[in-house]
């Protein structure tokens, strides 16, 4: 194992610009994989933003008693689908509209906005079928006027973000095989340009493990200093898009570092690749 750590740091030390071409390749390969990361992640969290808005609003009939509204909000919040009721008065929605809708403030003046009963899910019960069915369960309060919660605009938020997982799946793998293909074709002009040296090994009796190794070893520090470029190239477009464009979300340290190891990962496997073609040629 040592004598294969030796043999691929002497390759860099052989090649440096060779070297320093694989691993600024990988980089890139690695920045624009992790760029769309950077958009999935700002994304999933704008989507979970919006679905923390998803509640269910009952209407609640004028001079009902007060013992009722109270009795029924208790029964609610049991609910394992939700996470919080609120009790809005007259009162309040009325203090509400004007503060929130303040150039229509002329439509309340007769001071009439309906008592309501709002509530919020928990994470997990936003599709449009969990929040119908909270909805239903309030049908059977006699003081209920009328239930909103926004059905078709659930709707479309659950199918976008139905959408956008199954895209960020499909072009995460995308870019990851052209990663991949990136690096493997950049560790392929390594072992070409070593290619005399691999035939003479082979001729001293040399096994597949033995010439790997080195390789090997090669392609995951290549893959390795190319994920940090990639991440510090990631850190930099993040810091200017938060000054001058909009302010976004970075990774987190954990999601860095499997991103760091991710690119080292691929780095081998490109490799393996790689000197598996050459070997089965020789």
């Amino acid at each position: 194992m040592n004598l294969a750590l030796r043999e691929a740091l002497r390759a860099f030390r052989r090649a440096p610009m060779l070297s320093a071409l694989s691993v600024t390749t990988i980089a890139f390969s690695l920045f624009a994989f992790g760029l769309f990361g950077l958009v999935a992640l700002n994304l999933r969290n704008a989507l979970a933003e919006v679905e923390e808005r998803v509640e269910v609003r009952a209407f609640v009939a004028e001079g009902t008693n007060p013992e009722a509204t109270a009795a029924a909000v208790g029964d609610i919040a049991a609910f394992p689908e939700v996470a919080s009721v609120t009790l809005v008065s007259e009162v309040q929605a009325l203090d509400r509209a004007r503060r929130e809708l303040g150039e229509f403030e002329d439509v309340f003046e007769a001071g009439i906005l309906p008592a309501s009963i709002e509530v919020r899910l928990k994470e997990g019960f936003r599709d449009p079928e969990s929040v119908r069915a909270v909805a239903r369960r309030f049908e059977v309060y006699d003081f209920v006027d009328d239930i909103r919660f926004g059905e078709e605009w659930v709707e479309k938020l659950y199918k976008l973000r139905t959408i956008a997982t199954a895209a960020g799946i499909s072009l995460g793998i995308t870019f990851a095989l052209v990663a991949i293909i990136i690096i493997g074709s950049t560790i392929r002009m390594a072992v070409l340009a070593r290619s005399r040296e691999i035939h003479i090994m082979r001729l001293v009796g040399a096994t597949n493990g033995f010439i790997r190794a080195p390789f090997l070893i090669e392609g995951f520090l290549k893959g390795l200093l190319g994920g940090v470029l990639a991440l510090l190239l990631t850190w930099l477009t993040y810091q200017f898009v938060g000054q001058y464009v909009v302010q976004a979300t970075y990774f987190g340290a954990g999601m860095a570092v499997l991103g760091v190891l991710g690119g080292a990962c691929i780095g081998l496997l490109g490799s393996a690749i790689s000197v598996g073609r050459h070997l089965r040629r020789v």
